[in-house]
């Protein structure tokens, strides 16, 4: 099962990065963060896959749906010259990504990393997940609330003062 959802998310990142249609790639993007839950309940973090399905696959892209289907993005927003340009581009960083992946696993096999990690009995538990939370990263937990109430508190602003005008 391992195989089939990390080869489903790679041909899925990969058609979303290569794809035209803002759509498409959210879309594939979706994909993704469901094979990633799938992945997470292989290592018996449930609590984690849930929660990647109902924020990330969920909410964050809905929203990124929305924002989409907002922003309304014709196909002829991009003249030719520039798709063939970011045309190469998605090459040379395709090209450079499977390399970086080729050298990475070659270094692993060979350095005897290859056997399977171990994985701690109360991985991905809501116990295991609120102590981490809640002692050791506390502050950055607290840092990101503040950023986001500060950045609804600015998208508020600026709604009403386009509204007004």
């Amino acid at each position: 099962m391992f195989y089939v959802f990390s080869g489903v998310a790679i041909t899925a990142a990969t058609l979303m990065i290569l794809n035209s249609s803002p759509v498409t790639a959210v879309l594939n993007m979706i994909v993704v963060m469901f094979c990633l839950a799938g992945l997470f309940v292989l290592l018996h973090a449930h609590f984690i896959a849930v929660i990647q399905v109902l924020v990330y696959a969920g909410a964050i892209m809905v929203l990124f749906m929305f924002i989409v289907m907002l922003l309304n993005l014709r196909d002829n927003v991009l003249t030719e010259k520039r798709r063939k340009g970011n045309l190469l581009l998605n090459a040379v960083a395709i090209l450079l990504a499977v390399g970086g992946f080729v050298k990475l696993f070659m270094n692993l096999t060979s350095s005897g990393l290859d056997r399977p990690a171990t994985v701690p009995e109360d991985f991905g538990t809501t116990a295991m997940v609120a102590e981490s939370l809640f002692t050791r990263y506390l502050l950055p937990f607290e840092i990101a609330s503040v950023l986001l109430l500060v950045s609804i508190i600015g998208a508020v602003v600026l709604a009403k003062n386009k509204a007004v005008t």
